[in-house]
């Protein structure tokens, strides 16, 4: 087997892959001693033919299909020829899609005729080519519009869900858009959003609860994520951590060191130092706790 990797954000990661004829199995003991509780995996077949059985389905794909599967569950996975995948590795947070709805897309052949598969096979190779020559924060954003794409293509393959409300998935896709799309404004909390799409706070939690997440979870996640790409990336090095801070929405910076240390476990400072590799490095060690908040960027 060889592979290549390109790493998008936290938890979201695009790899390249050929192997020759195997066969793979994850038992039921693999997946209960498995960490990875919330990882899916996306797999484009490029060339090759291959066969997956997950959660009593059987699925066969040819190349140009794709499958989704469920890292948490047990598995058997048959390549009878040499074949060439392009893989997507995203936390299931990501997908918004209600988790009935993830579970009932696992192990289900997304045909290459289909429009929208054509579309996102064609977009991930062209991604996989070019993410190095990327910054992280435009990384980051074409594996979000991965994730938008194959939420797309799964609609199509998912059969009919108990509680599904189409009105109500187009609403809260209007809200993820719209919180990934204004992360800089600190008046963006959750009574905020409902007010915006003019509907009830306990709505917006309604909705939300599709992910398996909360509202304020989410925006949190999402500045977070922000902030950190920014971090990683040398065009912002000669910003302090404040002003980064403050670019993504924390009013206050200290809110801001306990969220991205309880999150990532470690500092805002610390991962840039272990993580910034090029470009103009600060003019001085910054604080992780500073005086006040920066002002966010225009």
């Amino acid at each position: 087997m060889r592979a290549a990797l390109q790493t998008l954000g936290e938890g979201l990661a695009l790899s390249r892959s050929r192997w020759g004829p195997r066969s793979s199995i994850r038992t039921d003991k693999m997946a209960a001693n498995s960490s990875e509780d919330n990882r899916m995996l996306f797999t484009v077949q490029v060339a090759g033919q291959g066969q997956m059985l997950q959660r009593g389905r059987f699925a066969e794909t040819a190349a140009g299909a794709g499958i989704l599967i469920e890292a948490r569950s047990p598995f058997e996975r048959v390549t009878p020829t040499e074949s060439q995948y392009l893989t997507l590795s995203f936390s299931r947070e990501l997908l918004p899609l209600r988790v009935a709805e993830i579970t009932e897309a696992c192990a289900r052949t997304l045909d290459p005729a289909a429009p929208a598969m054509q579309v996102l096979g064609a977009y991930l190779g062209r991604l996989f080519g070019i993410a190095d020559r990327l910054t992280a924060p435009q990384r980051l954003d074409a594996g979000q519009a991965a994730i938008d794409l194959l939420a797309m293509a799964l609609r199509d393959v998912v059969p009919s869900v108990p509680g599904g409300d189409g009105s109500a998935e187009v609403l809260l896709e209007m809200m993820l858009m719209h919180v990934r799309e204004h992360l800089a404004d600190p008046r963006l909390q959750v009574e905020e959003l409902a007010r915006r799409h003019h509907v009830s706070v306990s709505h917006v939690y309604t909705l939300f609860e599709r992910l398996g997440t909360t509202p304020g979870a989410y925006l949190r996640e999402q500045r977070l994520l922000a902030a950190q790409g920014m971090l990683s990336d040398p065009r912002y090095a000669r910003l302090s951590t404040s002003d980064i801070a403050a670019a993504v929405g924390f009013l206050e910076p200290r809110t801001f060191l306990r969220a991205f240390r309880r999150q990532y476990a470690t500092t805002p400072s610390n991962w840039r130092r272990e993580h910034l590799h090029s470009g103009s490095a600060p003019t001085a060690l910054e604080e992780d706790v500073p005086a006040r908040a920066g002002v966010p960027l225009r």
